[in-house]
């Protein structure tokens, strides 16, 4: 693990230190626990993106799509 030194203000300070005091943590260990969940999420959503743009539709068809008359015909 890595110890690190963030700046924020004064009232953002305190809610932090409210927040890990509800949760009976640390602050340092609740941030760490956010920063952690933000790049999961982040990895996630990056994860899903890639296999939504590498999909290709069933049966999709190797020539030009079906004209509008001919899709009606019976």
């Amino acid at each position: 693990m890595k110890n690190i030194t963030i700046t924020m203000d004064d009232a953002a300070a305190e809610w932090v230190r409210v927040e890990a005091a509800k949760r009976g943590t640390s602050v340092s260990r609740l941030v760490g626990e956010w920063l952690g969940e933000k790049m999961r999420q982040e990895d996630a959503y990056a994860q899903a993106m890639r296999e939504a743009l590498a999909f290709e539709a069933w049966g999709a068809a190797s020539g030009p799509y079906l004209q509008r008359d001919g899709m009606y015909e019976r």
